[in-house]
């Protein structure tokens, strides 16, 4: 089903797809950590292309190809004659002759639709300004993980953010509910919005934006957010700062969330701006589970891409 397609959006994943990648991920911690898994990628080799620098993203997807027999070859920008011109074309053609499958975590989305185009072999997002596809997997996993299902979740912070916009996606596909706690001026855009709810009202998936996060955390199982400074989006930094500043994730704010509710942060966090450090580091976090399973559903992705 999904063997040779690129994954670059959620959005050009069908549910059935997206169910199959979260199934596999619960199969791949069973597997890894009863010392059982399977070497589906032995003899295969894994571009991982870095245009921003990355700690839990290369490490998980590094460990995965090697846990899975396969050998990565990892490229910073400045390793790549990309950073002296030639073309992302040109490099994809010839990428595509020597390695099976690429990862990479790119400044611009358009990066990886190119390289998707003219590689001949599947590319896989591993963040871009647009997306991070592998990182809202492995977070809904973690979830489920927890709860056993899919409560509420509320995302508090940059509306713009692209964890949330693969969180937006997901949970539009698989009929969940999600409420969005953002400023206006930071909302996503109407193309994304559509696609958003052309997807939900084919599974019934309720997403919800407010700009009271207080009404948006009331009562919800799971409270998200993200740094308000994304890489690339440093000259807007006063300004998100300024806009964002009511939606940091306190403790006070996580009072109105259920009394079971937990804490979820893709990291790395900026204590004192997004969340507070007594949240962060509190017994309601999950984070450090959240950054162990992406290990897990970037080898559910290799498994079944590759």
């Amino acid at each position: 089903m999904l063997k040779g397609k690129g994954l670059i959006s959620v959005f050009d994943l069908s549910r059935a797809e997206v169910e199959s990648l979260l199934e596999t991920t619960f199969l791949m911690k069973r597997l890894y950590l009863s010392g059982a898994l399977p070497a589906p990628l032995r003899g295969k080799r894994i571009a991982l292309l870095l245009e921003k620098p990355s700690t839990r993203t290369r490490f998980s997807f590094e460990s995965a190809v090697i846990s899975l027999g396969g050998y990565p070859i990892v490229a910073g920008e400045r390793e790549l004659q990309l950073s002296r011109g030639e073309s992302v074309e040109d490099t994809a053609k010839v990428l595509g002759r020597y390695v099976h499958g690429i990862g990479a975590r790119v400044l611009k989305h358009e990066t990886l639709v190119r390289l998707n185009s003219n590689s001949g072999v599947p590319v896989l997002n591993l963040l871009s300004d647009v997306e991070h596809p592998l990182q809202a997997l492995s977070d809904l996993m973690t979830i489920r993980e927890h709860f056993g299902s899919f409560p509420k979740i509320a995302f508090v912070g940059d509306g713009q953010d692209n964890v949330l916009l693969s969180l937006m996606g997901l949970v539009a596909k698989l009929g969940l509910q999600l409420n969005v706690a953002s400023p206006r001026e930071l909302r996503p855009s109407e193309s994304v919005l559509s696609r958003v709810e052309e997807e939900s009202e084919r599974s019934d998936a309720v997403v919800e934006f407010f700009e009271d996060p207080y009404q948006a955390v009331s009562g919800v199982k799971v409270v998200y957010t993200d740094v308000w400074v994304s890489m690339g989006k440093e000259s807007e930094s006063e300004r998100r700062k300024s806009l964002l500043r009511p939606f940091s994730v306190t403790s006070d704010l996580m009072a109105y969330a259920s009394t079971d509710a937990v804490f979820m942060h893709c990291l790395p966090a900026v204590r004192g701006e997004e969340v507070e450090g007594a949240v962060l580091d509190g017994p309601r976090s999950i984070v450090w589970t959240q950054a162990e399973n992406k290990l897990y559903g970037s080898m559910a992705a290799l498994a079944l891409i590759i």
